[in-house]
């Protein structure tokens, strides 16, 4: 899930896939030899035209589909592994051809918008995770600043 800090807030980018019906996260196949991280850095970059860090894993999810082949249904099992990534840079416009769209959201917009109840989740985790994040900051800051006051203090006696 790679997201932006914008004027307004938190802002997530979601894809659009089968004829703008599905908004999601963007996900991908591991390439052989590919560290789960370089994944979730490259589907990223390709399905949305941004360039992303990869930080913590947010969740693993269990999906089942199914896919035609040969004219049959067959069942599918995969893994998927959900990163917050941090934007640096790129354009929405620059997606691949597997998509529809990518558009960076409002964080509650996303959370409406978003097809499946599973990738909600990792978005709310990923939210309470950067909320936790910049209390932790704004906690760091007053310390600092009180520390800072505690040295004047001393130096003024």
């Amino acid at each position: 899930m790679v997201y932006r800090r914008a004027a307004g807030g938190v802002e997530i980018c979601l894809i659009a896939t089968r004829d703008h019906s599905r908004w999601q996260l963007p996900k991908g196949k591991r390439e052989p030899g590919e560290t789960i991280e370089a994944t979730a850095a490259r589907e990223v970059q390709e399905e949305t035209g941004l360039t992303a860090t990869v930080g913590p894993r947010l969740d693993k999810l269990e999906l089942w589909f199914t896919w035609q082949e040969n004219g049959k249904a067959v069942r599918h099992h995969k893994l998927v592994y959900f990163h917050l990534l941090t934007y640096v840079s790129g354009d929405t416009r620059d997606h691949d051809a597997e998509v529809d769209d990518a558009r960076w959201f409002e964080a509650g917009e996303a959370l409406t918008r978003l097809t499946f109840p599973s990738e909600r989740r990792v978005v709310q985790r990923a939210l309470a995770l950067l909320a936790a994040e910049e209390t932790s900051a704004e906690g760091d800051a007053a310390t600092a600043s009180g520390a800072a006051r505690a040295l004047s203090d001393r130096a003024d006696r």
